[in-house]
């Protein structure tokens, strides 16, 4: 049976057809992206470099993307958060996961709403989660990240 040439143009062409099939039923059948909608609230997921010391979390969402990263100011640990979408404003809390901490406004650091500051009053512990809402052309965006990008690397 392995010696006839139908048979083994056959076992090649069947699984390379089964993948594209599979492709092609996910681009024509699966959920499109869409616009973001005045009013409406969205998740953004965190990237795998937030689970790691990479000094640098990133959130998306489609084309939306924050960067959040910490850096040394004059009066401590500064949150310094970087955006592809000019923000309306931004809204952050740092606190252990059992616990609920107060949201802290950021504060703009450009007039276009692309770069955010938020000084903290000490440096965020591995167990502590950050709570994130930003709000960009009348959608909000929010994510909840793991802190383990802001400990030094062992």
């Amino acid at each position: 049976m392995l010696s006839n040439k139908h048979v083994i143009i056959a076992m090649i062409v069947a699984p390379i057809l089964a993948v594209l099939a599979w492709i092609a039923v996910g681009q024509l059948t699966g959920e499109q992206p869409r616009a973001a909608v005045e009013g409406q609230s969205y998740p953004l997921v965190e990237k795998s470099n937030c689970r790691y010391a990479s000094g640098a979390c990133d959130l998306e969402n489609e084309s939306f993307k924050l960067r959040l990263t910490i850096q040394d100011g004059a009066s401590g640990p500064e949150f310094l958060l970087s955006a592809s979408h000019p923000l309306e404003g931004v809204v952050l809390a740092v606190a252990a996961t059992e616990v609920e901490g107060a949201p802290v406004a950021m504060r703009a650091l450009d007039g276009q709403g692309l770069s955010w500051l938020m000084p903290l009053q000490r440096t965020p512990q591995p167990t502590d989660r950050i709570r994130l809402v930003a709000r960009a052309d009348g959608s909000s965006f929010y994510a909840e990240a793991s802190t383990a990008f802001l400990q030094p690397a062992q």
